[in-house]
């Protein structure tokens, strides 16, 4: 489990590719890999991954057709920065809310609004998942929690303080670029409840 505090900016410093599979050699600040053992899981932009190996502050992870399929992880090249967050421990403030690292779906970066002192992003996801998303609802995207603000149909934004922007990969991010989503595991709960008693239209398929 995660908590969706996004912990630092990460850099791949290499993608191999092979049939069905690619891994990638990613370089942590080196006072976050303290403890860091083979087998740990580490949310890369969100998304849940197992580390492989490990030399120095450079941890190595393996990614799955079904993975690369779901994620943004197929967009990654070397040099690319990206959030991450280690696996939360029990006891551990949750600052956030609490995430699985399974990206449910990706949304694409469609405006960025810099009024002073703060950034306003808005996203676009594929319809059939908007029927999660709700003013001032949780959702997490590239592994960071964040409270929604505006739903217009299938787009919503989020509003950045510079704290966000500075701890985050949120400070360098451009229109078109796209983005993991993963839904506020209550809220879907809920949805999905409701759906199954006749209020709502049926769950997407993935």
């Amino acid at each position: 489990m995660f908590t969706g505090i996004v912990q630092g900016i990460a850099t791949i410093e290499n993608v191999t590719e092979a049939p069905g599979l690619s891994t990638y050699a990613i370089r942590l600040p080196e006072d976050k890999v303290d403890g860091v053992s083979i087998g740990a899981s580490v949310a890369i932009n969100g998304t849940c991954l197992t580390v492989t190996r490990q030399e120095g502050s450079t941890l190595f992870f393996d990614a799955m057709q079904e993975t690369l399929r779901l994620t943004t992880l197929g967009d990654l090249h070397t040099g690319a920065p990206v959030n991450f967050e280690r696996a939360a421990r029990i006891g551990d403030e949750i600052g956030g809310h609490l995430l699985s690292g399974h990206v449910h779906t990706t949304a694409r970066i469609v405006e960025i609004l810099r009024p002073e002192n703060n950034v306003t992003i808005w996203f676009e996801v594929p319809e059939a998942w908007t029927r999660y998303i709700f003013p001032k609802g949780y959702i997490a995207i590239n592994g960071a929690s964040l409270t929604i603000g505006e739903v217009r149909d299938n787009r919503f934004n989020v509003h950045l303080i510079p704290e966000t922007l500075r701890a985050t990969t949120f400070g360098d991010v451009s229109e078109g670029d796209r983005v993991n989503i993963e839904i506020d595991s209550q809220t879907q709960t809920i949805v999905d409840t409701l759906a199954r008693l006749g209020y709502d239209r049926p769950a997407p398929t993935l």
